[in-house]
């Protein structure tokens, strides 16, 4: 997991200019319960609430929105579901969209609101699933309205 790590900084500091800290987050593999509770702050063992961002690669999934990963600024572990193997381009994208947001985070880089810091996820998620001659809307169901609405300050 350390090389995939290393390689995505090193891809993403090259094609989305951030900056390449190689200081890596600890990864936890968790059940869908676990990453719902994560996602809305309850208390779960080894976890404080409050500290996940909405930084979440979220999809719609069965009528709802499935969380597919989440990062937690605080303590600088991303969350990825049990069975996650990295062995598609899709499952790698959702490592890739994380790892924006613990670069985003070591870099101390300010934004408006939560949301907004995802603009830079989802462009760079994207152009990794191209590599692949894939996108987010083939992969996740996400189209470009609901990208948009998911990367505004709506206040």
């Amino acid at each position: 997991m350390q090389t995939l790590l290393t390689a995505i900084v090193t891809w993403l500091s090259i094609n989305a200019g951030l900056p390449a800290i190689y200081d890596h987050p600890r990864i936890e593999f968790v059940s869908p319960e676990k990453m719902y509770a994560v996602r809305i702050g309850e208390n779960v063992s080894g976890y404080s609430p409050g500290s996940a961002t909405a930084a979440s690669h979220e999809t719609p999934r069965s009528g709802g929105r499935h969380v597919e990963a989440l990062y937690d600024d605080t303590h600088r572990m991303i969350y990825l579901p049990e069975g996650w193997t990295g062995a598609t381009p899709a499952e790698v994208s959702v490592l890739v969209h994380e790892m924006v947001h613990h670069l985003q985070n070591l870099a101390g880089l300010k934004y408006e609101c939560p949301q907004a810091r995802e603009k830079t996820a989802y462009v760079v998620q994207d152009k990794w699933l191209a590599l692949f001659g894939r996108d987010l809307m083939d992969e996740f169901k996400l189209d470009p309205l609901t990208v948009l609405l998911r990367t505004k300050c709506i206040h």
